[in-house]
């Protein structure tokens, strides 16, 4: 079981320099101040893993780092001061005030301008609810996406957030391993991805987010919710699972085959065609993951293979997305995405290949760029697993 001993902490001063460098690119992409609610973004910037609800959050970020302001309700004052790992200020509101008005009296006096001058940065994940109520505190203001500014910052891991991955990756291993070597024929999909969720926590993730254990015809759903289809013999699994540890995510697939430990029942032909395939096009997109490489031609690099033996149609998600403090996020492998992998960028490589009311398969590896290529945060074998199950 990982401890927390052994987990690496972000000093502060890194917060600072977090924070410093947001104030830095609102100037640089034009716009007045960053307003940050509840999510990976303020917790990145702050440390603050700030409760998500109907009541007000929000970092409001300008060009001056020392005039960043926190803004918390009054009942949760105590929570951001022991959260906060960062040197900012804190203003509080009562439930008796209107928040958004606090926040547009804090812009204004950041920039000494009429409101309708303002051009503002909104981190993706605020509530509408939050941002309704701003458009109508700070009128004729133009909001955006504050993720063009921030971006560069989140997309670009230290080595404290680059441990944390390996920690949450290591912990998902060893309980895809668990589960690969316990009991599956007769029990449902919802039984495992139970006991996946339980095994995730033993292993010392704070959330259990998510269990795909898709077997059967269900392996070819990519995004399957586990059921109570029962697990036969003779058939393959598709276990995708993972979480948060200390804020950071774990997320890796691996595919079984399950023989209830009858030889007689293992995989066909077929299927070890298309899993060596796979396999191939998974170990291509890894070696092409290096710095200056376009996120698309990592890509291509699994789809040609795939394509090349007649799968194409049957690849139909992107190859991989990035990974960090959300469990999805940029840069994302994708046709059409021709920005640069760069040193110290982290995300999946997971192709996979369904054939709709057969079968499917997938695998996947949270890989970080390193300045000679790819660095593998998973280390459970990528080979098809042939269990008794």
């Amino acid at each position: 079981m990982t401890t927390t001993a052994t987990r690496p902490s972000i000093p502060a001063e890194r917060f600072q320099q977090r924070l410093a460098r947001a104030c830095a690119a609102t100037a640089e992409h034009s716009l007045d101040a960053l307003l940050i609610g509840v999510g990976a973004d303020l917790r990145y910037l702050t440390g603050y893993a700030a409760h998500e609800s109907e009541r007000l959050t929000m970092l409001v970020v300008g060009w001056a780092q020392k005039d960043a302001v926190l803004v918390v309700p009054r009942l949760e004052e105590p929570a951001a001061r022991a959260g906060s790992h960062v040197d900012v200020r804190i203003e509080t509101w009562s439930e008796t005030e209107t928040p958004t008005e606090l926040v547009a009296r804090l812009v204004l006096a950041q920039i000494h301008q009429h409101p309708r001058a303002l051009k503002l940065g909104v981190s993706d994940r605020l509530w509408a609810l939050h941002l309704l109520r701003l458009e109508r505190a700070l009128p004729g203001s133009a909001f955006e996406s504050a993720t063009p500014a921030l971006r560069s910052l989140r997309m670009t891991k230290d080595a404290e957030e680059i441990e944390l991955l390996r920690l949450a990756g290591a912990a998902a291993d060893r309980v895809v391993e668990q589960i690969a070597s316990g009991r599956l024929v007769g029990r449902t999909e919802a039984d495992v991805a139970e006991e996946v969720h339980e095994r995730l926590r033993e292993e010392g993730h704070d959330v259990a987010q998510f269990a795909i254990v898709a077997s059967g015809p269900n392996s070819a759903s990519p995004h399957h919710g586990a059921s109570d289809r029962v697990i036969e013999a003779g058939e393959p699994i598709v276990l995708d699972i993972g979480g948060s540890l200390d804020g950071y995510q774990s997320d890796t697939t691996r595919t079984l085959w399950v023989t209830g430990g009858d030889e007689r029942n293992g995989p066909t032909e077929e299927f070890r065609h298309l899993f060596g395939v796979l396999l191939a096009a998974q170990q291509a997109a890894t070696r092409a993951a290096r710095p200056g490489v376009p996120a698309e031609a990592i890509d291509r690099a699994a789809r040609d293979l795939i394509d090349a033996e007649g799968y194409g149609e049957n690849f139909f998600h992107r190859t991989g997305h990035g990974i960090g403090l959300e469990g999805h996020e940029e840069p994302y492998l994708v046709a059409g995405n021709a920005e640069p992998i760069g040193t110290g960028m982290a995300f999946s490589i997971e192709p996979g290949i369904y054939l709709p009311g057969r079968y499917g398969a997938r695998i996947e590896d949270i890989v970080v760029c390193g300045p000679d290529g790819a660095i593998v945060l998973n280390n459970a074998s990528r080979e098809l697993r042939v269990v008794a199950g």
